[in-house]
C-alpha cells in the first residue's frame, strides 16, 4: 500500500508540473491582449469602412465558409468536428450616442487543445486590420490560449 500512495503522490507531482507547463505556454502577451480586448468604436462614415476591412479579414482568414453577412452580423460556418480551426463572429451594434462598435469572437471545437491560430492573437489581428487596412506583420506562432466567447 506504501507504495500506491507514493506513485499517486508522484503522479500529483508531475500532474502539477505538466499543469504549470501548460499555464505558462498557454500565456497571452500583455501586447496582443490589450489590442484584442479594445473595443472598436467608430462613427457612420468610418464604420462603412472598418465593416467592409471586417469582411475582408473574416473572408481571408476562416477555414469555414460565410453563414450570415448581414448590415449587422458576418459569421461564418463551424466549428466543426474536434478542428482547431476557429470560426468568426463579428457583430455591429448602436451605441446610445450614435457611433456603432463592432464585437469580434473566435472560437474552435478542442477546448483542450485550443485553436489554431489562437482567439486572441486573431482578435488582435482582426482590430488592427479593421482600423488601418492593413495586416499586422506575422510573427512567431502564439502560445495557445483559450479566450473568453
Amino acid at each position: 500500500m506504501e507504495s500506491t500512495g507514493r506513485i499517486a503522490a508522484a503522479a500529483a507531482v508531475l500532474a502539477c508540473a505538466l499543469a504549470a507547463g501548460c499555464t505558462a505556454a498557454n500565456r497571452v502577451e500583455p501586447e496582443t491582449m490589450q489590442i484584442a480586448t479594445a473595443p472598436l468604436v467608430c462613427r457612420a462614415d468610418q464604420c462603412a469602412v472598418w465593416w467592409e476591412r471586417a469582411r475582408q479579414w473574416v473572408t481571408q482568414h476562416a477555414q469555414y465558409p460565410l453563414q450570415t453577412d448581414t448590415a449587422d452580423a458576418i459569421e461564418t460556418a463551424g466549428p466543426a468536428g474536434g478542428s482547431g480551426a476557429p470560426a468568426f463572429q463579428v457583430t455591429r451594434a448602436r451605441n446610445p450616442d450614435g457611433t456603432f462598435t463592432i464585437g469580434f469572437a473566435a472560437h474552435c471545437d478542442r477546448p483542450l487543445a485550443g485553436c489554431r491560430p489562437d482567439p486572441w492573437q486573431s482578435a488582435a489581428k482582426f482590430k488592427q486590420f479593421v482600423r488601418s487596412g492593413e495586416e499586422a506583420p506575422s510573427s512567431a506562432p502564439p502560445a495557445q490560449a483559450h479566450a473568453p466567447q
